[in-house]
């Protein structure tokens, strides 16, 4: 398990990754639609931005965070979207020094809390040290779509044990969103990380199993790939469901992303 300082050291390499791909573009360019269906690449920033503000209340001001999060989630499933759209005429100068600022904010605030300490959220209330988990892990996918904007690849990190983490602990929580009972069988995850090694989830002798690349897990677990277009192998009942609905982020059920191969599993 990681430590708060150390999930906080990762953050900030995380957002340099994104920092320097924003550094590179033209003001132009931040209009470039993205693969998430009506956003641009402003929109991704924004998200991230409006966001990190939320978290630093949150866990400063657990009962302004309740009345926030009911005036936003009364506004429907897909608030989100409708945060974006408020932002979409805030010149680009504006929105980069948003996020770096509150990005900022946020690492200097959480760098001063207990990493136990219980915090509101849009889903389930949760630890400070998995805010950060999700705020990593919100960084690195909204990073993804602007890399796909412009068909950019970047070299997997050790830090993707984070999103993959993430991705497995709320397993349960996909089935809930979904409407759908949780799974009482196990499922071993099984995957190759960045450097050679495995990193594993679950009883090695589970029936349901899911094994291959930690990138590919990750993409699908952060709804930026569809399962059909990885190398991942799945077997079970359990495992084939859930990574058919898999979302480690709170709100709204996620669309998903279309898949542009034919499904590679196994029953």
């Amino acid at each position: 398990m990681s430590t708060l300082h150390q999930l906080l050291s990762d953050l900030v390499a995380e957002t340099a990754v994104l920092d320097d791909l924003l550094a590179g573009l033209r003001d132009d360019e931040w209009e470039t639609a993205t693969p998430a269906e009506g956003w641009a690449v402003r929109d991704q920033v924004s998200h991230l931005a409006f966001f990190d503000e939320a978290a630093v209340v949150a866990a400063t001001n657990p009962e302004r965070f309740r009345t926030d999060a009911e005036r936003l989630k009364a506004l429907g499933p897909n608030f989100p979207d409708v945060v974006a759209a408020g932002f979409q005429e805030t010149p680009v100068s504006e929105l980069n020094t948003w996020f770096r600022n509150a990005r900022s904010e946020l690492i200097a605030t959480f760098a001063k809390l207990d990493g136990k300490a219980r915090m509101p959220w849009f889903g389930p209330d949760m630890s400070v040290t998995s805010c950060v988990t999700a705020r990593l892990m919100e960084t690195w996918a909204h990073t993804q779509d602007v890399l796909d904007a412009f068909g950019v690849v970047r070299k997997p990190t050790m830090r993707l044990r984070h999103v993959a983490h993430l991705g497995v602990r709320t397993m349960h929580f996909s089935f809930h969103l979904n409407g759908r009972p949780a799974p009482e069988a196990p499922v071993h995850v099984s995957l190759k990380a960045p450097d050679g090694s495995v990193w594993s989830w679950g009883p090695e002798d589970s029936h349901d199993r899911v094994e291959g690349d930690a990138l590919d897990f990750c993409l699908v677990v952060t709804q930026r790939r569809n399962v059909a277009d990885t190398g991942l192998v799945v077997s079970g009942p359990v495992a084939s469901e859930w990574l058919t609905i898999a979302q480690a982020y709170a709100g709204a059920p996620g669309p998903g992303r279309e898949p542009l191969i034919s499904i590679r599993s196994v029953s």
